[in-house]
């Protein structure tokens, strides 16, 4: 579907759950894994990542999704991105969308930086004549010199994180959906793409930051989810959502900036909220 105008739904997710299942106790090869099939003592545990996850996120906001390692964030974005189908529930996309779900995912280390161009460009929906033709613009905003027609192997992850934010960055998108991409390259290069992050924000793109960063999600974002073990523990304004988790993020995370947040604050958060928000 076509992205609408400001304010109307960009991504809406109603009742989603995503449901993995994980062998217990693994076998370590196939000539155990097939004793072990044949005696039926092959055992495999469930494990929700989405928990009946209801949101609306808007055209042209920026939301943030915020939550310990493990809670459904990445899980969140795969859905949001229809790389991932859920278990249960519904899921609705409003115009194109450029994912960079953390640093290289979609590449591949044999291939060329250009050739990696090509395969990602046609992961988000590319045309291969349209990829040539940004091809120019790619190679100037990566800034790789020679190292863009040497394999991914020879990258570093900064290097990484520059193609794919080049490739992704040179058409702006309806929703730019992103997992902890933001701090990754040397502070040049961030500069560089905070200006394109901010000229795609300003002419309307919808993005979604994933990020363990509560000083960018506070200053950065409209609204935010708090995710706990795939459910919503709370959602409204980002600044609120940020002080309702700041106490209990893990060490070593980093805190917001120059805000500790109200009782009254944290109490006017309405957790585990469902359903859309209005305002």
């Amino acid at each position: 579907m076509t992205a609408g105008p400001a304010g109307s739904p960009a991504i809406l997710l109603d009742g989603v759950s995503v449901v993995f299942r994980r062998t217990l106790n693994p076998p370590t090869s196939m000539k155990e894994y097939v004793i072990r099939a044949l005696r039926g003592g092959l055992s495999a545990a469930t494990c929700r990542a989405l928990d009946d996850v209801s949101l609306e996120i808007r055209q042209g906001e920026v939301f943030g999704v915020i939550g310990r390692n493990g809670a459904g964030k990445t899980t969140l974005l795969r859905v949001a991105s229809r790389i991932l189908r859920p278990t249960e529930g519904r899921v609705r996309v409003w115009g194109t969308a450029a994912p960079l779900l953390g640093v290289g995912a979609g590449f591949n280390y044999d291939l060329t930086g250009r050739e990696n161009a090509f395969v990602y460009s046609s992961i988000l929906g590319r045309r291969r004549s349209e990829t040539a033709r940004l091809m120019e613009a790619i190679v100037d905003f990566a800034e790789l010199g020679d190292y863009f027609d040497s394999p991914l192997r020879t990258y570093s992850q900064g290097m990484v994180a520059r193609l794919g934010f080049a490739v992704a960055m040179a058409v702006r998108p309806d929703l730019l959906l992103l997992d902890e991409v933001l701090g990754v390259g040397d502070e040049a290069f961030r500069e560089k793409c905070a200006v394109r992050f901010d000229e795609f924000r300003r002419a309307g793109t919808t993005v979604v930051l994933v990020s363990h960063s509560l000083a960018s999600v506070e200053q950065l974002c409209h609204r935010a989810v708090w995710l706990e073990g795939g459910k919503v523990r709370a959602m409204g304004e980002a600044k609120e959502v940020v002080a309702a988790y700041a106490p209990s993020r893990p060490a070593g995370e980093s805190a917001p900036v120059g805000r500790e947040g109200t009782d009254a604050e944290r109490g006017s958060i309405r957790r585990g909220e469902r359903g859309r928000s209005h305002g």
